[in-house]
Formats: structure tokens, C-alpha cells, sequence
């Protein structure tokens, strides 16, 4: 392992406390995010910073990158529009990431459910015995 991966692993260490479950394409994940709201108070002229958690579920599509680099998108229909939203793992904005179901596809990038509504946007939900196996594999 040369100097860049070894900088890169200790980064991963400080920068993410609590870990993300496995999770990849076609499962279904719920993501809680930080989100940062500032208002501006007359009274005292200061900015006032508020901090909450988001909840963003969906299917994830795909995860590309490694490292410090990798990143996960998530795809919700919201009000009948299809919401798609890019998340870094490594992201101190991303409070938790939590699997609701696991779906069972064959690939790694579901890109093609952006054309698809209804039933043929339908996953399959993997079994226990499904996942071992896959992973022995």
C-alpha cells in the first residue's frame, strides 16, 4: 500500500465515526441528512444557525468512485416527479444511512428505472440466502 492509500485509509478513519451498513444497487436506503438552516434575526442582528435531520428514501442506482471519492445515488418519486440525489459516502453532512429492503438486480447501475413508472419499476426483495450466496461467490 504506497503513501497516498495509507493518508487515504487514516482520513476514512476520522472522517466517519459510526459506519454505514453494506448496502449496493436496488436496495432500498433511507438517508438521513444534515441540513444547515440560517436566518437572519433583526432584533439581535445576528445570524441564527439551525441544524436538523432530513430523511431522503429511496432506491440506490448506483455507487461509483472508491475511497474518499465514493458516492451513492438514491432515486424517489416525489409527487409523481422522479427526485434522484447524489450523496458522498465520506460526507459529514450524511448523519445515517439505514437499509429498509434489500432488492435483488442484476446489475450495478439501475439507470434504466428513470424511464420506467408502476410495476415495471418494481425490485424484487433478495433473500437472506440469496445475499450469502452472492457473497461467497
Amino acid at each position: 500500500m504506497n503513501l497516498l492509500q495509507q493518508l487515504e485509509a487514516e482520513q476514512m478513519k476520522s472522517l466517519r465515526a459510526h459506519a454505514h451498513p453494506d448496502f449496493r444497487a436496488g436496495d432500498t436506503v433511507k438517508v438521513n441528512v444534515k441540513v444547515v438552516d440560517v436566518t437572519y434575526d433583526e432584533k439581535t442582528k445576528q445570524n441564527k444557525t439551525r441544524e436538523r435531520l432530513q430523511a431522503f428514501e429511496g432506491v440506490c442506482i448506483a455507487r461509483q468512485g472508491q475511497g474518499l471519492n465514493e458516492s451513492f445515488t438514491v432515486r424517489k418519486i416525489s409527487y409523481g416527479e422522479g427526485v434522484e440525489r447524489v450523496f458522498p459516502v465520506y460526507s459529514p453532512l450524511v448523519d445515517s444511512v439505514t437499509v429498509v429492503r434489500k432488492g435483488r438486480v442484476r446489475r450495478a447501475k439501475l439507470y434504466y428505472l428513470r424511464g420506467r413508472r408502476g410495476k415495471s419499476a418494481r425490485i424484487a426483495e433478495r433473500q437472506d440466502n440469496e445475499a450469502s450466496e452472492s457473497a461467497e461467490a
